[in-house]
């Protein structure tokens, strides 16, 4: 038979180590959950896939990873746009506008390499599109839509910096590569024009020196980890860029830096042809460009983009004739 006394015993017995089991209990699971992946949560490999395609980690524009969700309407002039470039030939004798117009992004992305502390992703977007001049014809304004398909790669590596239950606290974007591109129809462009290396100059320095004709191989370090390579600039700041190709056209390419959609629309400078010479039934060409970031840049991360075509891309208005390769570069201007 229990007395009042050993009741009152057991009772204080129990609020002093039931309290404490339970925080026991609690302490055990939080630690078994920081290294599991609940099913509301993505895989790390879904979650990182995500973030290399089109996911940002914030909202602050200097996060690398908010290049990546921007890549395509960064190239996308939404249509036909002018350079304030004329020329003449035929059959179009002066060209007014172009520009592309995408109407279709089929995206793969693939883990290439994983391990515990590091994993790479390699995104490729397959672009499907109309590629749109407006020029007069013998004084008449025309106008040509080519159909046309592109393709263009970049890598992501992302590096472990944590060990919770949600992935997106996992992971940060390490390293990341320069875009590569080229039209696949209705003409491959690197059967045509192949682009081996771009300089930049920032107020005639040298800083920046990329190496193709792939330029997946070029890295720039994520400013998390600190931003090496990456090229950066101050609104006002001079930048000159020189692009070495190799074509197989005897009419010039048409070489052009396609800037990031910002406040005043999308923007277009047209490189200059300042050298060229012959190699065997090719030419090996230079074509150069200085022009100034603009007072009201948008401050943060954003893509660059240079395209070469062939000189019948633009200038005839046959839809079978449209060949372009491309490069795209990571670009800071500081806020």
């Amino acid at each position: 038979m229990k007395t009042a006394k050993s009741f009152s015993v057991q009772h204080t017995l129990f609020s002093v180590f039931f309290p404490a089991l339970l925080i026991l209990g609690f302490l055990v699971n939080g630690c078994q959950n920081d290294n599991i992946t609940e099913s509301n949560y993505l895989s790390e490999d879904e979650y990182l896939k995500s973030v290399a395609v089109n996911t940002a980690f914030s909202s602050n524009t200097d996060d690398d990873d908010n290049l990546f969700a921007n890549e395509v309407d960064d190239f996308d002039s939404f249509g036909p746009v002018t350079d304030n470039e004329s020329g003449f030939d035929t059959p179009i004798d002066s060209l007014l506008r172009w520009g592309r117009r995408v109407t279709g992004v089929n995206i793969n992305s693939a883990i290439t390499f994983s391990s515990d502390s590091m994993k790479t992703v390699e995104v490729t977007r397959t672009i499907s599109g109309n590629f749109i001049i407006i020029g007069y014809i013998n004084g008449l304004t025309d106008s040509t839509a080519k159909p046309y398909v592109q393709q263009q790669k970049r890598i992501v590596i992302f590096k472990r910096v944590g060990r919770k239950q949600n992935p997106r606290f996992n992971w940060r974007v390490y390293q990341h590569s320069a875009v590569d591109g080229q039209t696949t129809a209705p003409q491959s462009g690197k059967d045509n024009i192949t682009i081996n290396k771009v300089e930049i100059y920032r107020n005639n320095e040298l800083v920046l020196t990329l190496t193709g004709p792939d330029f997946t191989t070029n890295f720039f370090t994520a400013r998390h980890f600190g931003g090496t390579r990456l090229f950066e600039a101050d609104r006002g700041d001079q930048i000159k860029t020189k692009v070495y190709l190799n074509s197989n056209q005897t009419d010039t390419d048409y070489v052009a830096y396609h800037w990031a959609r910002n406040s005043f629309g999308f923007h277009r400078e047209k490189f200059e042809l300042v050298s060229q010479t012959p190699n065997g039934n090719n030419f090996d060409r230079i074509y150069e460009k200085t022009f100034q970031v603009y007072s009201q840049h948008h401050g943060g991360m954003h893509n660059g983009f240079i395209s070469a075509n062939t000189h019948k891309s633009l200038y005839d208005n046959d839809p079978a004739l449209f060949s372009s390769t491309y490069m795209g570069l990571p670009y800071r201007v500081r806020p």
